[in-house]
């Protein structure tokens, strides 16, 4: 009989234990104390590259007229591409569109012809042709300038050198933010890369631009030998910026006496 008790007894005990231990294992972990920033910075440096989307369009009632037109204009660029010496790597024909468009009015709806629509993109690597370049490609058809993009083709190198001055200001942040609250940064918990600062698209929409806006608390100039003389060139090529954003979260305590 007492065996019995002591075995019912027993079995209590490791049941209360086991339950004990499930509401224990469901309460959430103390957090530590912690401080999140973001660290952005920026590098600016003088463009090495440029692209340029060129449209085409030609208009005709008749849709091979207005095709052949079109063609034609395309071998002058490719020809003019050639003439300085843009690899055919370089040169791409990005949106081809053909258009029957028509005059509506009250009584009647009038044909008006087919337009036919290209846009040429072409990398120049040479950027001191870029006036020849243009205005040759003006002179040989092309009617719309989609849009001018200055880069340099060394983007990764300059990509990663911001992202570490940005890992570096979000330090500098956390520290002097965890300064005015009398704590110290301890290590970091984690971190990821919240933004890429550049815009390299030119997309296939006709009359399309592109842009953008950059902010950063670090900026850093770049100078570059590699984009040749343009003393006399009516072109400014000033510098362009590749930024980085970085999200990072730091443990900090009380500032040891």
């Amino acid at each position: 009989m007492r065996t019995h008790i002591k075995s019912g007894k027993r079995s209590l005990l490791i049941v209360a234990l086991l339950i004990s231990f499930l509401f224990a294992s469901q309460r959430p972990a103390l957090a530590a104390n912690t401080i999140n920033v973001t660290g952005e910075a920026a590098v600016r440096v003088v463009p090495d590259e440029v692209i340029m989307a060129l449209g085409i369009e030609t208009w005709d009632k008749d849709l091979n007229t207005a095709k052949t037109q079109n063609d034609a204009i395309i071998a002058k660029l490719k020809a003019l591409a050639t003439q300085y010496q843009i690899k055919p790597e370089k040169v791409q024909t990005d949106f081809v569109n053909i258009e029957p468009r028509y005059h509506d009015d009250y009584e009647k709806r009038q044909f008006i012809g087919y337009f036919v629509r290209k846009t040429l993109i072409i990398t120049l690597n040479d950027i001191t042709k870029f006036d020849d370049v243009l205005s040759g490609a003006l002179l040989a058809g092309a009617n719309y300038v989609h849009g001018i993009e200055f880069r340099t083709t060394e983007l990764r190198k300059y990509r990663d050198q911001a992202r570490a001055m940005a890992i570096k200001a979000a330090r500098e942040k956390a520290d002097a933010l965890a300064a005015e609250l009398g704590l110290e940064v301890t290590k970091a918990l984690s971190i990821s890369e919240s933004g890429a600062g550049w815009f390299s698209s030119y997309g296939s929409y006709w009359g399309s631009h592109w842009g953008g806006m950059q902010s950063q608390n670090v900026a850093q100039n770049v100078s570059s030998g590699s984009a040749g003389d343009f003393s006399d060139s009516t072109i400014a090529l000033g510098q362009i910026t590749v930024s980085a954003s970085v999200s990072v979260q730091f443990e900090v305590q009380p500032k040891s006496s």
